[in-house]
């Protein structure tokens, strides 16, 4: 997927105006009222990173919401920008860009094409991200300390009250798919959940306690897995998805959540929410046209001739253009092939924000609940 023509990345998080009042959540959950975020992950969360690192998102990224790129892979906002709004938070400025940012209320360490393991499309897997966080605190408080509050450096107390959010491991997956095979990339789903385990212990071990984390989505229902791919009718289930590849998510999604599970045991102190995204990204393609889009097949920036466009670049064939941009992206459930669009993140944080599909079953104002204190 995320190959030298395009960077794949997903796995997806939002949310909107969502809110299970707490008398209907088993009965007076406090709310948390987060002071940052924290966020981990690859490009349907990256606000920046990717952009800063190598060369700018070109146009028309971010050009519904933003009126002009603004480091996304997406015409407007993602799931992380939908969070933070929900919260009452600024939009998270990314860790690797220098310039204009504000790291008060958070940081997003996601940047395109991360994976958990090392060794797939970006060098910037989760390890490293977990890597650049702990020397950002050490660094931050350090300057805090000397610079006072009238900065934009986060407060040192902030850190053990923050939300720390986790969309990551399709590119595992992806890249799996793309350079071994299906039974390989099932094969390795323990090992990738190990990495990610380590992780979430050494934020525990720096202060970090309540953690919110997003499964893998439906990656055989991208469309860009169809072009690359080039599955045989008989392996696509009635919405085209490539039925072995979102088996395989399921699968990895299964052992995450039994993975989450196990880390509430082992770290006392620490409140998870498992956020089933995959649910409310294959409903939302599965009703697809009740909801007003096209064929969820279908996407609105980037084109196939015989090869991918990526978003932003044309080409020109026997005098037809390939790569125009749609005139409404609202009517796209994909956005470019590869990550969603700002209408569909709207839709799918109604459903996975408010908690319906989450365990434990609280909106993400009451994640902040420890099952052992409920």
């Amino acid at each position: 997927m995320e190959s030298g023509k395009a960077i794949c990345v997903f796995g997806i998080l939002f949310f909107v105006l969502a809110g299970i009042e707490a008398s209907q959540l088993g009965g007076g959950l406090r709310k948390c009222g987060f002071p940052a975020v924290y966020n981990f992950g690859d490009s349907n969360s990256d606000t920046g990173g990717l952009s800063a690192a190598l060369d700018e998102v070109p146009p028309p990224n971010g050009e519904t919401f933003f009126g002009k790129p603004s480091g996304r892979f997406c015409d407007g906002r993602l799931i992380i920008d939908l969070i933070v709004e929900n919260l009452g938070l600024p939009y998270l400025s990314a860790y690797l860009d220098s310039i204009g940012t504000n790291f008060r209320h958070g940081a997003n360490f996601a940047t395109g094409g991360s994976s958990i393991l090392p060794g797939g499309y970006s060098p910037i897997h989760l390890d490293i991200q977990i890597s650049q966080f702990i020397q950002f605190k050490s660094r931050t408080t350090a300057l805090y300390k000397q610079l006072g509050d009238h900065s934009n450096l986060p407060r040192p107390r902030d850190f053990s009250k923050a939300l720390y959010t986790f969309d990551i491991g399709q590119n595992d997956l992806a890249y799996g798919f793309e350079h071994t095979n299906e039974a390989h990339t099932r094969a390795s789903i323990p090992t990738i959940l190990d990495e990610f385990a380590q992780a979430v212990q050494q934020l525990y071990k720096k202060g970090a306690r309540v953690f919110w984390v997003h499964n893998t989505g439906p990656i055989g229902c991208l469309p860009y897995n169809e072009i690359y791919y080039q599955p045989k009718p008989g392996n696509l289930d009635g919405n085209g998805c490539v039925v072995s590849q979102n088996e395989v998510a399921q699968e990895f999604n299964r052992q995450l959540k039994d993975r989450v599970s196990q880390l509430r045991a082992q770290l006392p102190h620490a409140a998870f929410t498992y956020v089933d995204v995959y649910s409310a990204k294959y409903t939302l393609i599965s009703n697809a046209k009740n909801q007003g889009f096209e064929n969820p097949m279908e996407f609105c920036c980037g084109s196939y001739y015989g090869e991918y466009i990526d978003c932003g670049k044309t080409a020109k064939v026997n005098g037809t253009i390939y790569g125009l941009p749609c005139h409404n992206p609202s009517r796209y459930i994909s956005w470019d092939g590869i990550h969603y669009s700002q209408a569909a993140n709207l839709l799918i944080a109604e459903v996975i924000l408010n908690g319906s599909l989450s365990d434990l079953p609280i909106s993400i104002r009451e994640a902040c609940q420890n099952p052992k204190n409920a």
